[in-house]
């Protein structure tokens, strides 16, 4: 099958035989995820309230059990003993390991990330014999240093310094980091520094390296069994050798690994927004107030169907864009020299897709753990409660891998980079003839099939977009990034657009296979999510045609827009009812 060019969803019509869907998982795939549930029970659930507090000696015990059941070394290349580089089984195990409130597994998934990847993708040879063993067994463990006090999201302006001995033997790093995961405990980290201050490289530090000292832990709100603490390096000598990478490349490991991370944090967001609405659909089942059970109330009733509605597309857009990593991580041989050069480039292909899944996934997630705790009213608030622990561990994620504020920035930005490079002539020429392909438009209400108005509405979306961000481009050029607000309004119609997009291929497969009497439920859902997005994006089309044209120049602009924004009403209130039944017999997530 031909690769998919990343970014290639704002134009193309996608066929829905071309996109994988969780209904499609292999047994090999199903038993990952039988493993880590049983997993899950016992080295989570069985804990209790243990499982969400900090305990290093719990926390390493855990620890060493996932390696021997070899979920550490799952998705390790075959080379290292590991099953092979798989986005799928990526994306399974780690929402399989926040399928509750237990912030214990949080470290294990941390380790399986940007905790091992760095190495994985960059190291040589003879770095990932060293190293990757006992991580992946669990004898040893590591951490991912690159935050600091004056460098979170502006990571390329970190001060940490490493300036090469006089020997020739050892490279001399003094700085400090923050905010490191896993650094109470850690053997190993990959700590990121400017050799002479100026070219941004990556390191591999032991934490017996003399100099290399840790501070405290830190009190957190949320991700309590979770360590946090920062580091100090004070003339720390690290052999030449544990150079990762190349000297001056350091940004091409941080920011590939961050950006692969960005599919591990969606996929983190989908267990725990399952956890959520299971909990409340029960809660909202046991709880009676005014001779009623709350799940009767048509307003409890529309919260669970929103959350559903929103995990069902979080669940479309991970396991879509895992199966595009699957066919391109593949092709990665291990034993090359070069392998490094060509992980960069098989990572980066979809980091708009990745940028994307952040921020649904993040705001997903904190959405539906608000509305859960809204569910058991003063109850939610009390610790007992498990809606509680989802709450506070919730908010943390739209900060983690870059605040959404950045990765919103970063969406429009790759697009408008790519363009000033020539590297997506497809976009490029889509742009060119949007605005006459407007003018010209006329709208048929004719849909004489399931889905067909659905379909038009995503069609839509994107020549809007593209309409909108040749506007803006043409005014702005390199200086786009600089219109923050006109920015994140183009990068939420993106997001919407590739959300909506994979809901609406899911179902068409899911139509197709089963018929659309079974996938009655999808079909609700998927209706209701782009008739809602699609609102949203005539909302932002507004905003950012008011922000770039005014006067006759504005009201032509709005006019195309209104002209081309046309749908037909669908009653949402009824398709919500419906699908709140189905989650409140099932008491879970359902589709």
């Amino acid at each position: 099958m031909k690769k998919v060019e990343g970014g290639s969803f704002i134009i193309d019509d996608i066929d829905y035989q071309n996109v994988f869907v969780p209904e499609e998982f292999t047994e090999e795939q199903k038993m990952v995820a039988r493993t880590m549930e049983d997993f899950f029970e016992r080295e989570s659930t069985s804990l209790g309230d243990d499982a969400t507090k900090l305990n290093y000696d719990l926390t390493l015990d855990v620890i060493k059990k996932a390696g021997e059941i070899g979920i550490l070394s799952a998705c390790l290349p075959e080379e290292y003993d590991g099953l092979g580089i798989d986005g799928i089984r990526f994306a399974l195990i780690k929402e399989k390991l926040c399928a509750g409130p237990y912030s214990i597994l949080t470290i294990v998934s941390n380790l399986t990330g940007i905790g091992m990847l760095p190495i994985v993708f960059f190291g040589t040879h003879e770095q990932r014999e060293k190293y990757l063993p006992d991580l992946s067994s669990g004898l040893k463990t590591n951490s991912f240093a690159l935050t600091e006090p004056s460098a979170g999201s502006d990571a390329a302006s970190i001060k940490t310094t490493a300036k090469l001995s006089e020997d020739g033997k050892y490279y001399i790093l003094n700085g400090s980091k923050v905010f490191i995961t896993n650094a109470g405990f850690a053997d190993v980290f990959t700590v990121f520094a400017k050799i002479n201050g100026s070219d941004f490289s990556a390191f591999i530090v032991e934490r017996d390296a003399e100099g290399l000292t840790i501070g405290p832990e830190e009190q957190k709100m949320g991700w309590k069994a979770s360590s946090t603490c920062s580091i100090y390096l004070e003339d720390v000598k690290v052999p030449i050798e544990n150079l990762l990478g190349k000297a001056g490349q350091g940004h091409v490991i941080a920011f590939n690994v961050l950006n692969f991370g960005r599919l591990s944090v969606g996929a983190l967001c989908l267990g725990n927004s399952k956890d959520a609405i299971e909990c409340s659909a029960k809660y909202a089942n046991e709880r009676t107030q005014f001779n009623r059970k709350i799940s009767s109330f048509p307003l409890i009733g529309k919260k669970l169907a929103e959350m559903n509605i929103k995990i069902f597309v979080l669940e479309s857009m991970v396991y879509r864009t895992a199966d595009l990593f699957d066919k391109v991580l593949g092709e990665l041989d291990f034993s090359d020299p070069d392998v490094g050069n060509k992980s960069r480039k098989v990572i980066s292909e979809y980091m708009l897709e990745c940028a994307v899944i952040k921020v649904f996934a993040t705001e997903s997630l904190d959405f539906i753990a608000d509305e859960g705790l809204q569910i058991h009213g003063g109850y939610g608030y009390i610790q007992d409660y498990r809606i509680e622990n989802i709450y506070r561990d919730a908010r943390i994620k739209r900060v983690v891998e870059g605040t959404n504020e950045i990765v919103r920035l970063f969406i429009t930005g790759t697009l408008s980079k790519r363009i000033l490079k020539g590297q997506f002539n497809k976009l490029q020429k889509a742009l060119e003839k949007i605005s006459i392909e407007l003018e010209q438009f006329t709208f048929n209400e004719s849909f004489e099939c399931v889905l067909d108005h659905e379909t038009y509405l995503v069609k839509i979306s994107k020549k809007i977009f593209l309409f909108l961000f040749a506007q803006a481009f043409q005014i702005y050029k390199a200086e786009i990034e600089e219109e923050q607000e006109i920015c994140a309004c183009l990068s939420d119609i993106v997001i919407n657009i590739f959300a909506m997009e994979s809901a609406l291929l899911r179902t068409k497969k899911l139509i197709a296979q089963k018929g659309e009497n079974s996938a009655r439920n999808v079909i609700n859902m998927t209706t209701t999510f782009i008739n809602e997005s699609f609102d949203q994006i005539k909302n932002f089309s507004k905003v950012i045609s008011c922000a770039i044209k005014t006067g006759d120049e504005l009201k032509n602009q709005l006019s195309i827009l209104t002209k081309v924004s046309r749908k037909l009403p669908v009653n949402t209130i009824s398709l919500k009812r419906q699908i709140a039944k189905k989650v409140i017999e099932a008491e879970k997530y359902i589709i």
